[in-house]
Parts: structure tokens; C-alpha cells; sequence
């Protein structure tokens, strides 16, 4: 693994500061962009909160009351969130903006990820740390239905993203400090898993991509991000030892060339230029 960061700390900013600022953002874990380049997070008070393009206004949408986690939009602007307290899925409707229940029967839902060609939802399920279990759900966007779909014990499923072809789904195990790839069959079902990046330093939690389809890996611990290179080797993107710009990153989301992470360590959102890399 390369030890220096390619990106310059400097690279990273505050977007916006839910310290000072109303809504404030207590420990935001899930972060999306939304079709309209608004970025959208989730607090550990419940909150969904809108955050202009621009990073100079926030409107709390709604809240569970709860706890978010990840978050993730359809093609129609629909926002998905996986609540811990509630250990529910919840959904924010784009044109009502209405919050309703959307899926159940989770232990810790963690991240959902719309797969837009199947016109479906995957949800990984954390299960308990220090006790893997099943797994990853799927559910049909439109109805509603569905339930487990990867049913053998992952070790604190966490992350999730799809492949451009669509064709492999790929889950953090933060246990086990992994990312593994699962094939999608051709009848929708899941493929033998297999190992991708084996001891990531310390803490994986989230994945993401860049602009040029390169896997991103958002690390916990240290407060990191880091890219999986062609040969699926470890590349050291950017550090923050201080934790104060990058404050325990749990999730990544791209706009353009310009990377947001969550940071639940802290109270804010951040802003990573990644052009020319």
C-alpha cells in the first residue's frame, strides 16, 4: 500500500458545518447526492437533512427520531434510509417528501444501494459485531416485497456498491477488514462470493466510486480514505491523523470530480476535490 496520501489534506474542507449552523448535524453517518446536486445526509438523532449544492443552507426533510445510517436515491429522487434504532428501512417520498416505513425485520440495517437496472433495493445487515450472520436483503423497489437474498454470515456487513456493468455487488466485511465481491446471477440471485481487498488497515465501513470508476473504501479508523487500484492493492487517497477535517468518514459520496464523506465522528459535512487524479 502506497504510505503517502495522494491528495494533499488541503484538498479536504468543511462543506457544511453542523455545529453552527441550524439544522445542526449530530454525527451524520450516511451521505448521497441527489439528482439536483443537493447532498443529503442522516444524523444520529433521526434527521434527514438537505444540504444545498452550494453547502450555504440545510433543511431538515424529515426524521425517524432514530438513528440513520446509509442512504441512497432511486432514478425518481426517492431517498432510502436504514435506521439502527428502528431496524427499519425507511423511505422519503420525492414528490411529498412524506417518511414511511419501507422495509423490516433487520437486525442493523446499515446501507441500502438502489440497483436501478433491476429496480431494486439491497440492504446490508450488520448483524452484530463480533458475531457474523446473514447478511444482504433485496427488495423490489416498486412493491415493496422481497427479503434475504445473501443468506451466509458476513462479518459486520457494512458498505455496499454495484459494479458498473451491474454484474457484481460488493459488501465491506469491517470485522474482518475485507471487501468482498458477489456476482450477480443471471436469474438475480448471488454468485460465490469472493475476497477483492483482504487486510484493510483497521477499520472499512463504507465504499463508494471515483470519476473514473475506481472502488473507494471510506475507513472508520483511521480517518481515511483509501482507492482499490486495478490490481486491487491499496492506495492511500487521503489522511487526516488529527481527525478534524476527515472525522471517522463512514460513508462517500461523488458529485463530478468532488468527493463528500459523512463524519460521525464529529458534526459536518466534507468536501474532497479529487480532480486530476
Amino acid at each position: 500500500m502506497t504510505l503517502e496520501p495522494t491528495l494533499p489534506l488541503a484538498r479536504a474542507r468543511v462543506f457544511y458545518d453542523g455545529v453552527v449552523n441550524e439544522p445542526r448535524v449530530t454525527h451524520p453517518e450516511g451521505v448521497a447526492v441527489h439528482p439536483d446536486g443537493s447532498v443529503w445526509c442522516g444524523t444520529g438523532t433521526g434527521d434527514i437533512v438537505r444540504i444545498d449544492a452550494d453547502g450555504a443552507r440545510a433543511e431538515r426533510v424529515a426524521s425517524t427520531g432514530g438513528f440513520i445510517l446509509g442512504l441512497d436515491f432511486d432514478a425518481e429522487g426517492n431517498l432510502y434510509g436504514c435506521d439502527m434504532k428502528h431496524c427499519d428501512v425507511f423511505r422519503v417520498a420525492a414528490s411529498t417528501r412524506e417518511l414511511s416505513r419501507f422495509a423490516s425485520g433487520f437486525r442493523i440495517p446499515n446501507v441500502p444501494l438502489v440497483d436501478a437496472r433491476r429496480g431494486v433495493l439491497y440492504v446490508s445487515d450488520s448483524y452484530a459485531y463480533g458475531e457474523p450472520g446473514p447478511g444482504i436483503f433485496r427488495f423490489d423497489l416498486a412493491s415493496g416485497r422481497g427479503g434475504l437474498w445473501y443468506d451466509l454470515p458476513l462479518a459486520f456487513a457494512n458498505g455496499l456498491a454495484l459494479s458498473a456493468d451491474g454484474a457484481s455487488l460488493f459488501v465491506v466485511e469491517s470485522a474482518s477488514r475485507s471487501v468482498r465481491r458477489i456476482p450477480i446471477n443471471a436469474d438475480g440471485g448471488p454468485g460465490q462470493i469472493e475476497p477483492w481487498v483482504e487486510h484493510a488497515p483497521r477499520i472499512p465501513d463504507g465504499l463508494g466510486w471515483d470519476a473514473r470508476g475506481n472502488l473507494l473504501i471510506a475507513s472508520y479508523e483511521p480517518s481515511r480514505l483509501y482507492r482499490v487500484r486495478a490490481d486491487r492493492s491499496l492506495e492511500l487517497l487521503i489522511d487526516d491523523p488529527d481527525a478534524q477535517v476527515l472525522a471517522h468518514p463512514a460513508n462517500v459520496a461523488r458529485r463530478g470530480d468532488t468527493l463528500f464523506t459523512s463524519n460521525l465522528g464529529r458534526w459536518h459535512i466534507t468536501a474532497i476535490d479529487a480532480s486530476g487524479i
